[in-house]
Parts: C-alpha cells; sequence; structure tokens
C-alpha cells in the first residue's frame, strides 16, 4: 500500500516517523567510490556537499570512507575513521540533519557514533554481532543490507533459487536479531548491486516494500545495472535510469531511497505525492 511509514528511534531521547519515501544524501569521502570517488575528500568539500544535499531535502546524511564497490578491496578502519570522523563531527554540530555512518566494521561504527552520527548503515548486515552490540549500547538504529559475499567476491558469479525470498528471510532474520538484542529501531535494504545480476536487482526492485514488515531503503543510485539497462557507462549519467528506477520503488512502497542526486529525487517525488494523494500514481498500470 502507499504510503508505507517508516520511522528511526533511539533508545530514549527521539523518533523520527515519516510517509512515502524519504531521501538519504550519499557523501563519499573516498577516492575509488564508483561514481564520485575523489569528489568529496576533502573534509571541507564533503562538509560543504552534505549540506547542500541536506538543504536539497534529504532527511538522512549517509556519510562513508570505504568503497564498497564491485571488487574493492577492504580498507583499514584507521584510515576509514580518520576520513569520516572530522565530517560527522561538524555536520553534528547542524541541529537539524540526522547522519548515518556507512561502514561495515565495528570500530568505525563507534567512532562516528562517538562524533555525533544517529544511524549505522551496515553494508555486511549486521553479521557480526559486535555490530549489534555497539548499535545497542548506544541506543541507535542500524540499517542492515544483504551482501552475497564481500565487495572483492560478490559480483563474480551471484546465484539464488528466489532472490526475493532468500534476501527477504536474511533480512528479517538480522532485523529480529538486532531487535531482539537491544536494537532500537531497523531498516531494511536489500543490497540492490551486492552480489547481484541485473535480473535479481529487477526482481528485488519490482518487490519493493513487501520485502518483510520492517521499512524497506532501496539504493538503485547509478549503479551498474542501471547502465547496463540504458547502455550508459558513466555512472554520473544514470540520472534518469536511477530516477526511473527509484519512481518504482517509491510506489511499490519504499520507505527511503538512497540518492546522491537529492534535488532531482525531490522533484519527482513531489509529483509522485501529489498524485498518490489522490488515489493515483504515474506507475499504476504496471502494478
Amino acid at each position: 500500500r502507499f504510503p508505507v511509514p517508516g520511522a528511526f528511534a533511539d533508545g530514549d531521547d527521539w523518533v523520527v516517523q515519516w510517509d512515502g519515501a524519504a531521501l538519504m544524501g550519499v557523501v563519499n569521502v573516498t577516492p575509488d567510490s564508483f561514481s564520485d570517488g575523489g569528489d568529496f575528500v576533502t573534509v571541507t568539500d564533503a562538509i560543504a556537499h552534505a549540506r547542500e544535499l541536506k538543504y536539497q531535502g534529504a532527511l538522512v546524511i549517509d556519510v562513508g570512507g570505504e568503497s564498497t564497490r564491485p571488487g574493492a578491496e577492504p580498507l583499514a578502519a584507521a584510515v576509514e575513521i580518520a576520513r569520516i570522523v572530522p565530517v560527522i563531527a561538524a555536520l553534528a554540530d547542524d541541529a537539524d540533519v540526522l547522519i548515518s555512518v556507512d561502514t561495515r566494521h565495528t570500530e568505525v561504527a563507534a567512532a562516528a557514533l562517538d562524533a555525533g552520527a544517529h544511524i549505522v548503515n551496515d553494508v555486511s548486515g549486521l553479521r557480526d554481532d559486535a555490530m549489534v552490540s555497539v548499535c545497542a549500547r548506544a541506543g541507535v538504529p542500524a540499517i542492515v543490507m544483504h551482501m552475497q559475499g564481500d565487495p572483492v567476491t560478490m559480483q563474480v558469479w551471484p546465484v539464488y533459487e528466489n532472490v526475493v525470498i532468500e534476501v527477504g528471510n536474511y533480512l528479517g532474520q538480522a532485523a529480529r536479531h538486532a531487535l531482539a538484542n537491544g536494537v532500537p529501531s531497523v531498516m531494511i535494504d536489500p543490497g540492490l548491486g551486492f552480489g547481484k545480476t541485473v535480473d535479481h536487482n529487477l526482481e528485488l526492485l519490482a518487490a519493493g516494500g513487501s520485502l518483510g514488515p520492517f521499512p524497506v531503503l532501496i539504493g538503485a543510485s547509478r549503479k551498474r545495472f542501471i547502465g547496463t539497462l540504458t547502455t550508459t557507462p558513466e555512472p554520473k549519467d544514470r540520472l534518469e535510469g536511477t530516477l526511473a528506477a527509484h519512481m518504482v520503488a517509491a510506489q511499490r512502497g519504499a520507505a527511503m531511497l538512497r540518492v546522491h542526486d537529492v534535488a532531482a529525487h525531490r522533484k519527482i517525488l513531489v509529483i509522485h505525492e501529489a498524485l498518490a494523494q489522490r488515489g493515483g500514481s504515474p506507475l499504476n498500470g504496471i502494478v
């Protein structure tokens, strides 16, 4: 149904709720991310970009210091911390911004939370109970993403019998485990492009908010499968395909969209929300 509500809550102090699809703006403080690597490697540039995304309409700013593109090698936690903590600490002084840390390492998550982050976005799907403990002790929400394998191996030969069922089952189990162990709030992410073929990504995108009883985050922004479908090799040229994918996700119940281009997404969501309030949708004919 539309809208599907989303929510984040910490253990004691705050709750954020919304209807429809909220926007998470991507800030990669990295030299090698697949789309914007090198664009915001200085603290000053990263902070300015984050504030611009917030101004454009992002509910959450997702700060990451390690590339997890296909084939990426692991990064030392100390390097990741050095990249993101100054950015998070500066943004934490802005009272009107929610900050998530995009990391799969417990030491990095802990340092980011100490610096003022509000949410942990774990691309490894809370596989490590130590990450669950970090979130529980801090009383902060977690985003649980599905990834088959790791960034080095995930796109070598991804195989599923039924990708929607398998990914949904994994995310549901991980989310329930986190909640049972003290994490106050959970959102799930099917991990488009993380150990999936083009067909897998399309099946998960079509499933949308039906992946489980938890709010669903969809992140298709500029990804390779969009480039494959639209014959667009350059990631920064994939805006139109990204907007189409995310409009489908919003119509099918996604609670949040993780995007590079916040302003463009805000515009399409304004139209989508206006039509949804009148009992219609741009995509009703293909549901």
